[in-house]
């Protein structure tokens, strides 16, 4: 799905060139200095992982993956414009739902051969972006930008000091992380409004992994997050 939306953010602007010139609405928008409004957006989470240098065999595994899962986000939305139109600091505080999984493959003397966990670790995210956006000039009613930055992630779901169930453990990461982001979306403007579609790609900058002596946490030596982010902004 991720890709898709990747393409059509690629060539749609392509389409908009071969468009007739038309009157500009909300004319105000670029003369002003701060705009707020808000964002909804879904999300795709995972981790980038790092396996021990030892060998899965040495923890009676076959192999240790990782998949993402989407979740949802809500933010509000603040810009500032810096000296000229086309760029803008932008600020969104944002509440997030996140969940990645991580299936392990043991080996196992059944039938199959080997026996499949898979452990889920869900987050729910305080994110403080702060993004460099470049836009392009209009063309009609439409423009095109780029976003590039960094944001300060709190998981309140962390379970980072938490006593660990050695019974039935489970995966700990860091309440905090620092992640780098870049995007690319187009802008649509109505009379009194603009409406956003963005696509953004976040990375962790350090291991979010917490390491204790659990089976499922042996063969793990780094976890970094990451994720793609699809947002619908409203912004007047």
């Amino acid at each position: 799905m991720f890709r898709k939306l990747i393409f059509s953010l690629m060539f749609l602007p392509l389409g908009l060139f071969g468009q007739r010139f038309k009157q500009e609405r909300y004319k105000n928008f670029d003369r002003r200095l701060f705009h707020f409004g808000f964002m909804l957006g879904f999300n795709s989470s995972d981790f980038t992982l790092y396996p021990e240098l030892n060998n899965y065999q040495n923890y009676g595994l076959l192999s240790v993956e990782n998949d993402a899962q989407p979740g949802g986000q809500l933010g509000i939305l603040t810009t500032m414009r810096l000296g000229t139109p086309m760029v803008r600091l932008r600020f969104i505080p944002t509440i997030s739902f996140q969940e990645r999984s991580i299936k392990y493959k043991f080996e196992d003397t059944t039938k199959l051969g080997y026996r499949l966990e898979d452990e889920r670790v869900n987050s729910t995210n305080l994110d403080f972006p702060l993004m460099l956006q470049f836009r392009t000039r209009r063309l009609n009613n439409f423009a095109a930008y780029c976003l590039v930055g960094g944001q300060y992630s709190i998981d309140l779901q962390s379970q980072e000091k938490a006593s660990q169930d050695y019974i039935d453990p489970y995966i700990k990461i860091k309440r905090i992380d620092w992640q780098g982001q870049i995007g690319a979306g187009l802008e649509f403007f109505a009379p009194y409004f603009k409406f956003g579609v963005e696509l953004k790609f976040t990375h962790g900058f350090g291991n979010s992994f917490v390491k204790d002596n659990t089976y499922i946490a042996a063969p793990i030596r780094n976890l970094y997050n990451r994720g793609w982010v699809v947002s619908f902004i409203f912004e007047g």
